[in-house]
């Protein structure tokens, strides 16, 4: 049986499933292309992470498709429900990249306080002669150790962002209209371990209180994070988006930036990707990273193992 990871899929879960008794084809097959290639080489089950669109026609039109995997969390590129009522496994990995992103956002916010983002940006250009200038713009940094962070969402991602919170010394509220409660377990290197206990907020509270403020939600029909909401948050905040273009409005979020309400963004998602806006790619206060929140060398090696196991006891 053939497996076509379109998008990739780690050496991890390649030999898992070849051992298995898969052939894994790694070949990059166009959009457009897809379903006759599926068809002529007989694949049985297509993985994709964000790239590939998994859609009615293809599902219709791949009669021998039996299984879709998707390497990551969000499955709004491949039409679940209707795959599922064709009779096809779909499947992910919800708990093998939540680390990842969450040091992603914390490298943006890390960045964020201290400048790095425009610093970067300047030192090439202007650090021999204008040292002295450029020490002062960037002296004015702060610590994120005893600030609040409030996140938006409080699934895996958003728990494990809440861990390295707690771990640096901020305090954390969060608001997610699915869960009332949550406890967090710390773990330290020692064998030690702490637990936390957490009552969600309201949004607005949750706004009204953060100093920095991280999205976790699934891709959304209306934005979670808008001109109202910027409204409510304190002066100076800073903002990460690391979960999914389109949840905050960004043509809202440059107007926060120029009136000085939010200080600065982070962004690893963008409304129109893979083409992001050139205001978004050329404000000096927005950390910019190309998705890639899910993009470690760890990550990918358990979303391969985690992607064989489930293909080889559904299909095997």
């Amino acid at each position: 049986m053939k497996i076509l990871a379109n998008d990739g899929v780690s050496q991890t879960g390649i030999t898992a499933l070849e051992k298995a008794g898969f052939e894994v084809l790694t070949t990059t097959v166009a959009q457009e292309q897809l379903i006759d290639f599926i068809n002529t080489n007989e694949i049985v089950g297509l993985l994709v992470r964000s790239a590939t669109k998994v859609r009615k026609d293809l599902i219709d039109n791949c009669p021998n498709l039996k299984l879709i995997g998707r390497g990551g969390v969000g499955m709004d590129n491949i039409d679940v429900e209707y795959a599922k009522e064709k009779g096809l496994h779909v499947i992910n990995t919800p708990a093998a990249s939540s680390e990842s992103v969450a040091e992603l956002v914390f490298a943006h916010l890390f960045g964020g306080v201290r400048f790095l983002y425009d610093a970067n940006r300047n030192m090439p250009l202007d650090g021999d002669s204008k040292f002295k200038q450029l020490k002062k713009s960037y002296g004015a940094g702060m610590e994120l150790r005893g600030k609040t962070l409030g996140v938006i969402g409080f699934g895996r991602i958003g728990r494990a962002t809440a861990k390295v919170a707690l771990g640096v010394g901020m305090k954390v509220v969060f608001f997610d209209p699915f869960i009332e409660e949550a406890s967090i377990d710390l773990s330290f290197f020692d064998g030690q371990s702490v637990s936390f206990n957490f009552k969600s907020m309201s949004k607005e509270d949750v706004l009204k209180t953060s100093d920095f403020i991280t999205l976790h939600v699934p891709a959304q029909k209306e934005y979670v994070i808008g001109k109202k909401e910027f409204e409510l948050m304190k002066n100076g905040v800073g903002i990460v988006n690391a979960a999914r273009g389109g949840v905050l409005d960004e043509v809202a979020l440059i107007d926060a930036l120029e009136s000085g309400k939010i200080a600065f963004a982070g962004l690893d998602v963008y409304e129109s990707e893979p083409k992001p806006e050139i205001k978004i790619l050329m404000h000096s206060n927005i950390s910019l990273t190309p998705h890639i929140g899910a993009a470690t060398l760890e990550a990918q090696d358990r979303i391969g193992a985690e992607l064989a196991s489930q293909i080889i006891n559904l299909l095997k």
